[in-house]
Formats: structure tokens, C-alpha cells, sequence
């Protein structure tokens, strides 16, 4: 997706829906070559057109956070993508900047992606990388595996990488979620010990959230926006957690 494509879509998040000629306009490109964009970007189902509109779709609330700092979260996925090696198999959870990671890797034939979120796998399920959905109960608003189950299905696979998501970070408490039935299969996840890395925008830090997420011990590598601040980020380096910032938020 190229630079003019994302300003697309951001405007498209925004607004909900947008005529064609408003999209040319903000772009400062003609009609042919915004009608070929949004042909492009319908098919890769990140909007749809309708008589001269290009219009949000209403699914589920993971294509609704995707379009939140759109940019940003593709250059926090795509440094991310760039750690992955050919022949690897590493385990991406769900949220909306690892769904943004999953499209990346998805045309690179030779990884294998394990992953506990039905809507990541359904993204790759056209892709040339291999894919492992691990099993458990579907938690329907966020279309990801809990459970016991889950839990049984994290012990019988091993992965040289997980990318996790966190909702909130301090000094005080370290990384915490807000779900608990998502906190528990992280926490499995990230006693795995594998090389774990939290991607994540700066506006998490300062939150506090009720279940706490793995140990400074745990968490090998931070990867966030260059908003975040030099506190936050010499409290995760004092922890042995090495930070990597790129993109900023518009």
C-alpha cells in the first residue's frame, strides 16, 4: 500500500464515507487514478465503493482500530516484519497492529505463522506462509481463542517469536490488559521463552489496566512510536528491555 493508498484510508476512517471526487481532491490526483486505488484497496477488503463513494466497512471492532493512526501502525509493523528470518515460525496474537504485521508476512512462502486470533487467520488464508491456528473458545468481539484449550494447544508448539500486544504500561505495574481471559493465554505465551516483542503506540504508557502482563524479565524487545516518552523508555531499558522507535503519530 503506497503513501497516497494510506491517506486514503485515513480520510476513509474518518469519515465513513467519501466521494470519489473529495478523495481526488485531498490527494491532489485525478479520478482515474483515485477509482484505481480504491479498486485496489477494495480488493484487498479494506473498504468497499458504492456509486461514486468509497465507504468504511461496517465489520467487526479489529477493521475499525486498524484505521486508528493507520500510518503509524504500518511502520511499527513493518520494523517488525523486517526481525522475521525465511524458514521462521513465530506466533503473532491478535489486535489490530499484529493483523497489520500478519498481511505483511503473509506473502513470504516459508514462514510459518502461529496465531490465537481467527481474524488474523482469516487474513492470511490467500497468503503463500504457512498458517497455525491454535484452538480453544472464541471470544466473539475480538475473534481470538481463550480457554483451557488454549492453553493445552500453547504447550504441544514451540515458535522463535511472539508478537504480542499490551494495553497499558508503568513504572509501578508493568505491562498490563484489560481482558482477563486474553491476559492468561499472553501470559502462557510469553513463559514460552521465546524471543517476545511488544508492539505497541505510545499512548498505552501511563495506562493502568486490571491483569497484569508478564515479567520486564519476560519482554525481550519494545517496539513503538517516537512519542513515547524518555521516561517510559529508560524504565522498560533499566528493566533489560530493549527499544525500538519508529513512525509518528499525525
Amino acid at each position: 500500500m503506497n503513501s497516497r493508498q494510506q491517506r486514503i484510508m485515513q480520510i476513509v476512517g474518518d469519515r465513513q464515507k467519501v466521494s470519489v471526487a473529495e478523495l481526488a481532491s485531498a490527494t491532489g490526483v485525478s479520478l482515474v487514478t483515485i477509482r484505481h486505488d480504491l479498486s485496489q484497496l477494495e480488493k484487498n477488503a479494506w473498504l468497499r465503493r458504492e456509486h461514486g463513494f468509497a465507504i468504511l466497512i461496517d465489520s467487526d471492532d479489529t477493521d475499525a482500530r486498524m484505521l486508528n493512526h493507520f500510518a503509524h501502525k504500518q511502520s511499527l509493523a513493518a520494523y517488525a516484519a523486517s526481525l522475521v528470518q525465511d524458514g521462521e515460525t513465530v506466533f503473532i496474537e491478535s489486535g489490530s497492529t499484529n493483523a497489520f504485521l500478519a498481511r505483511l508476512l503473509a506473502s513470504r512462502p516459508g514462514i510459518t505463522i502461529m496465531t490465537v486470533s481467527a481474524y488474523i487467520a482469516r487474513l492470511l488464508r490467500d497468503g503463500q506462509c504457512d498458517v497455525v491456528m491454535l484452538g480453544g473458545n472464541l471470544q466473539k468481539g475480538t475473534e481470538s481463542m481463550v480457554g483451557p484449550l488454549t492453553r493445552m494447544a500453547l504447550e504441544q508448539v514451540n515458535f522463535s517469536k511472539a508478537f504480542i500486544g499490551i494495553d497499558g504500561f508503568t513504572a509501578q505495574t508493568g505491562f498490563t490488559g484489560r481482558d482477563m481471559m486474553r491476559a492468561d493465554i499472553i501470559n502462557c505465551v510469553l513463559e514460552k521463552g521465546a524471543q517476545n516483542i511488544v508492539m505497541t503506540d505510545s499512548a498505552k504508557f501511563g495506562q493502568i489496566h486490571p491483569h497484569p502482563l508478564a515479567t520486564g524479565a519476560q519482554v525481550n524487545l519494545v517496539i513503538s512510536d517516537n512519542q513515547l516518552s524518555g521516561a517510559h523508555e529508560k524504565t522498560l531499558q533499566d528493566a533489560g528491555i530493549r527499544v525500538i522507535k519508529t513512525g509518528i503519530i499525525p
